[in-house]
């Protein structure tokens, strides 16, 4: 008769949650579930499952890692789902699915709406894969563009990685798919992420390398992974300040927090009583180590009970929402995806150069297009590490220039024989020089795994490869209607030789549709639009220090353009620097101020004759403040889209509490009775930007 009861209530519990229920009844359910469950069911709840051999296969002898989504243990006795891990940012990684232009390439968009787009493709495509977390909303903060994993995350600014990453957020869970926020925190360099401690003060920590996360966690962010890297002499993962003392209570996260994989923590006690709930992807630490801790009273079940408590619960919120769609095969890598890809390339690439106005090439004149260069032909989306993503194809600068022009002579050459390329570049009608880097310059680092495509790491320099410069240099004059593709994760120092091409584009890393976009670019059918989400400066010296092999470093206030405006130096491009075909004219600003909020208005008029976007930027700066601040910082962004002769009033806004200063002392955020100064334009540079002064109410 027992044995009976205990199977009639388990049915009960498995029929209780309902499509759509409330976080409310999810609680009381777990909080029923929890007594019941195993050791061994709490532990494999809290533990990815994949064995470590599978793991080391599929990454360095199949060469897919992630092929499929790497999932914790699911208690079927209770109808409890587990997770089910898929790694990003620049698409779903398992399977062959679609791949979008890499963070940075999206930060260069400058466009929420398009994130959160891109979002609920790639939500969509990882449930059509079987998955149900999306461990790829990187928004560790670029220091220094040298960091070999730049181009998993969106720029410089934090203000401008919180709203890109809230937005990709916000479209991966309207597939009820949880999202991941990573790494957390103060993950910047690769080459040393496994030994380095890195030190800030209080400050710097609060208000450069953690409102980004703050802002996704408002955004309501799933989860949350920690960091391989120590912080304050902890590893990151194992941190109480970070995991309890910052996420739990100061920012009230209610999601829960997993490793990153296999190498993150040391101490697997320590981890689970300080915060960090799951061990991924195989069991490992968790497994092996807690049930003799509790054996020992090393730890209580409460600390294992906690842990489960937070996992079930978010698991089970959003496997019992109601999904918006089907999520069948066809999905994956569908036309609508494909073109938002294409969308997002063409989006992303920023114009640094355009001297007599050489681009858009003459799709009329041009009969004979030569590319050259190593890159002009090579499949390139990107590093081999764990953001690779398999698409069904890749169309390279070469390729998409067939496509567009079936019938033209399209010529490829490699350019190491520069006599010849110099040849063939005088005698064509437009010349494409496809210069950069690829994931073997830049990218995840195994450092004892190179021999399986893994070198990428913290780049050697900020400049181009020899290969390239004695190209650029020997094509110097050959054609005026010559431009220059860089392709790259993040800032290329190019000040040595920009009088050298007449045009210039940086194409980042643009994904499996990033050719056909490239082409579009080139010869008009689309406006370049996108800004630099970082600072080009005219020196490495004008950057934070960067040392690739380090154990111990402490980041500093200032970085990028609020470092360069500090010392008042000039960057070679600004951050949200870019050009376009057509010229856009931004009035004089207006400024509303209601109580603690402060709105911004300004007209933006196309006044050339291609239709084309700008990004309006509000940057906000102190006067008599209590303490040291930059220049000015961005405190709103908004892209508008314009007809030739078009016109749009444009809002932007920024609230008193986000002026606000950390005080160590109090250990919160201070905020101001000061004057504050608007700088309203299109680029950081105090040139293209207007002042006004206000004060809140």
């Amino acid at each position: 008769m027992h044995q009976e009861a205990v199977i009639m209530r388990e049915i009960t519990l498995k029929t209780r949650l309902t499509e759509n229920c409330s976080k409310e009844t999810i609680r009381k359910f777990v909080d029923e579930i929890i007594p019941q469950l195993t050791l061994e069911e709490k532990i494999g709840i809290m533990s990815g499952q994949t064995s470590q051999e599978k793991f080391m296969h599929d990454l360095f002898e199949i060469g897919h890692y992630n092929m499929k989504p790497y999932p914790t243990m699911a208690v079927e006795r209770f109808g409890l789902p587990n997770m089910r891990f898929v790694d990003g940012p620049r698409g779903v990684v398992a399977g062959f699915s679609t791949c979008f232009p890499v963070s940075m390439a999206r930060g260069a968009t400058f466009n929420r709406d398009l994130e959160e787009r891109i979002g609920r493709a790639i939500g969509a495509e990882i449930r059509a894969q079987g998955g149900n977390y999306y461990g790829g909303v990187c928004i560790n903060l670029l220091r220094n563009p040298r960091w070999g994993r730049a181009q998993e995350t969106y720029g410089e600014d934090p203000y401008h990685l919180g709203e890109m990453g809230a937005a990709l957020t916000r479209g991966v869970q309207s597939q009820n798919v949880m999202a991941c926020i990573k790494h957390f925190a103060m993950n910047s360099i690769e080459n040393s992420r496994f030994k380095v401690n890195v030190t800030a003060d209080k400050r710097t920590l609060h208000e450069v390398y953690l409102p980004h996360f703050k802002r996704c966690i408002e955004e309501g962010a799933a989860s949350v992974m920690g960091a391989y890297n120590k912080v304050y002499g902890e590893q990151a993962s194992e941190s109480k300040y970070l995991l309890r003392d910052i996420l739990r209570d100061k920012w009230g996260f209610d999601g829960f927090a997993i490793t990153d994989f296999l190498w993150a923590i040391k101490d697997p006690v320590k981890a689970v009583k300080n915060g960090m709930n799951v061990e991924m992807p195989c069991p490992a630490f968790f497994a092996k180590e807690l049930p003799k801790a509790l054996e020992e009273g090393r730890i209580d079940m409460a600390d294992i009970d906690e842990a489960v408590h937070y996992i079930l619960r978010t698991i089970l919120y959003y496997e019992t929402r109601k999904d918006p769609m089907e999520y069948t095969p066809e999905v994956i890598a569908c036309p609508e995806h494909i073109q938002l890809a294409r969308e997002a390339a063409e989006q992303s690439m920023v114009l640094l150069k355009n001297e007599g106005r050489v681009l858009p090439f003459d799709k009329e004149k041009t009969k004979r297009i030569v590319v050259l260069g190593a890159l002009g032909d090579t499949e390139n989306i990107g590093d081999h590490g764990s953001s690779k993503v398999h698409p069904p194809y890749i169309v390279t600068p070469f390729k998409g220039l067939i496509r567009k022009f079936p019938t033209a002579e399209i010529i490829y050459n490699d350019g190491r024989d520069i006599k010849l390329a110099r040849k063939l570049a005088e005698e064509a009608d437009a010349v494409i020089v496809v210069a950069g880097y690829m994931h073997y310059d830049e990218g995840e680092y195994l450092a004892d795994r190179s021999e399986f495509g893994f070198t990428g790491g913290d780049r050697a320099s900020m400049r181009l490869l020899q290969r390239d410069l004695d190209l650029i240099y020997g094509l110097e004059g050959a054609n005026p209607n010559m431009a220059c593709v860089l392709i790259g994760s993040s800032a290329i120092l190019i000040d040595e030789w920009a009088d050298k091409m007449p045009a210039i584009l940086f194409a980042f890393y643009s994904g499996m549709e990033g050719g056909n976009a490239l082409a579009d670019l080139l010869f008009g059918d689309v406006t370049p639009s996108g800004k630099l989400p970082y600072t080009v400066a005219k020196s490495e010296e004008d950057y934070p220090f960067f040392e690739a092999d380090i154990e111990n470093i402490e980041y500093g206030y200032y970085h990028g353009y609020t470092k360069l405006d500090k010392e008042g130096k000039e960057a070679f491009y600004p951050f949200g620097y870019g050009l376009s075909y057509t010229e856009f004219a931004i009035g004089d600003p207006r400024v509303e101020v209601h109580g603690d909020t402060a709105n911004f208005y300004v007209t933006v008029k196309n006044i050339g004759s291609y239709k084309g976007a700008e990004v309006v930027q509000l940057y906000v700066g102190c006067e008599g403040s209590a303490v040291d601040r930059p220049v000015k910082i961005l405190r709103d962004f908004q892209r508008v889209d314009l007809l030739p002769g078009e016109e749009k009033i444009v809002k932007l806004t920024v609230e008193k509490k986000a002026m606000a200063y950390y005080d160590e002392n109090k250990d919160d955020f201070v905020e101001e009775d000061i004057t504050y100064i608007a700088y309203i334009g299109n680029s950081s540079a105090a040139k293209d930007l207007q002042a006004v002064k206000f004060r809140f109410q």
